[in-house]
């Protein structure tokens, strides 16, 4: 799925043009990352449910020499199905 995807979405549900709906898909993909940001976790009732999680700083090793690399602590997203689109797909 792409935003280019829902922007086609979009149009074609309300009749609006492409730009405006271009526009609509924008703002909806910046306010669910706004609110994974803010509270850390989203969810799409009937969709599932994406939550955001700390890694821990680790070691790895590059592919390339075998030497070992340091990686930093960060975040992820992850994403749970929920029961409605596992019985869908």
């Amino acid at each position: 799925m792409s935003k280019a995807f829902l922007a086609q979405v979009i149009q074609d549900s309300i009749g609006c043009t492409g730009v405006a709906a271009n526009q609509a898909a924008s703002d909806l993909v910046a306010s669910i990352v706004k609110e994974m940001k803010k509270k850390g976790g989203f969810t799409l009732p009937s969709f599932g449910t994406f939550t955001v999680r700390k890694t821990k700083a680790r070691k790895g090793m590059n592919p390339r020499t075998g030497e070992p690399v340091k990686i930093k602590a960060g975040k992820t997203v992850r994403f749970k199905a929920s029961p409605n689109l596992k019985k869908a797909v």
